[in-house]
C-alpha cells in the first residue's frame, strides 16, 4: 500500500513540473499570439491538482489527472496551426487578380473581357469591380468599362 502512495506521489509530482512546462510553452506561444485566455486554463488545472491530496484509491484518479494535462498540450497545436494560414494568406486573392488585369489594360478592360479571363460570374465580377472602386484603387470610363485610377 505504502509503494502505491510512492509512486502516486511520485506520478503527481512529475505531473506538475509537466503543467509547468507546458505552461511555458503555452506563454511563448501566447506572446506572439497575444492570447492569454489558453493559460489561464492551464494555471486553474495546476491548482485544482495541488489542492487535492493524494490517497490510497488514487489509481483511477492519477488516470484521471493524467487527462487533462493532455487536453492542456493540445491545447497548443491549434495555436500553432492557426499561424501557418496567416503565412499561406500572401496568396493573391480575387480582387489583386482582377486589380492586376485592369492596371495592365492600356484603354481599360469590359466586364466581360474580365468574365472569360477569370472564369468567374458576372455577380462575383460585379461585386469586386464596387470593392475595387470603393476602395479608390479603378474608376469608370464608360459603363461597363473599368480603368485603374490615375492619380
Amino acid at each position: 500500500m505504502k509503494d502505491v502512495q510512492k509512486k502516486l506521489i511520485a506520478i503527481s509530482t512529475s505531473l506538475s513540473s509537466l503543467v509547468k512546462q507546458v505552461e511555458k510553452l503555452a506563454a511563448a506561444i501566447e506572446k506572439g499570439s497575444a492570447k492569454a485566455a489558453p493559460a489561464k486554463k492551464a494555471k486553474a488545472a495546476v491548482k485544482k491538482a495541488k489542492a487535492k491530496p493524494v490517497k490510497p484509491k488514487a489509481k483511477a484518479k492519477a488516470k484521471a489527472k493524467a487527462k487533462p494535462k493532455k487536453t492542456a498540450a493540445k491545447k497548443k497545436a491549434p495555436a500553432a496551426a492557426k499561424a501557418k494560414p496567416a503565412a499561406s494568406a500572401a496568396a493573391p486573392t480575387m480582387l489583386d487578380n482582377i486589380l492586376g488585369m485592369i492596371s495592365r489594360s492600356r484603354n481599360g478592360i469590359t466586364v466581360e473581357r474580365l468574365k472569360k479571363r477569370t472564369g468567374l460570374q458576372a455577380r462575383q465580377v460585379s461585386n469586386a469591380l464596387y470593392k475595387l472602386t470603393k476602395k479608390g484603387k479603378i474608376e469608370t470610363l464608360s459603363r461597363g468599362v473599368y480603368a485603374k485610377k490615375k492619380k
